[in-house]
């Protein structure tokens, strides 16, 4: 059954996992605080302008923490994923999350971004926000 609630999503989770996703929750909280945050896909995302900025969701084996624009960082650490500008981080243990490039990538975040929120509209096309 879909999480309704980033707190429902997070009660769901495993004692591991949720302490890896109260740490993101609250950098990405701190990172972005202007950015509108919300269930989506049964995942929680957060949005700047509705536009799609990061989110995490649990994979069979790992937390994913996922940045829609994430492919033009310039902060390394990041995997390309999907077939637009996604890039993600896989992470297994909590251990396993570093501050400092999440802190560099939530601010980059704030500056490098895709219209995701327009692209039904352009047909699958994304422009790149300024």
């Amino acid at each position: 059954m879909p999480h309704e609630t980033k707190d429902a999503f997070h009660a769901a989770l495993a004692p591991e996992d949720r302490a890896i996703c109260d740490r993101l929750r609250a950098a990405i909280d701190d990172g972005l605080p202007e950015a509108e945050s919300k269930v989506r896909h049964a995942h929680p995302v957060w949005f700047l302008n509705h536009n799609p900025i990061v989110g995490y969701s649990r994979l069979k084996d790992c937390v994913r923490l996922m940045f829609w624009s994430g492919q033009g960082f310039a902060t390394p650490g990041l995997t390309p994923t999907g077939t637009f500008k996604a890039a993600e981080l896989r992470i297994r243990d909590v251990a396993d999350l570093d501050a400092a490039p999440l802190t560099d990538w939530l601010a980059e975040a704030r500056k490098v971004q895709w219209d995701y929120a327009n692209i039904v509209k352009r047909k699958g096309r994304l422009e790149r926000l300024r």
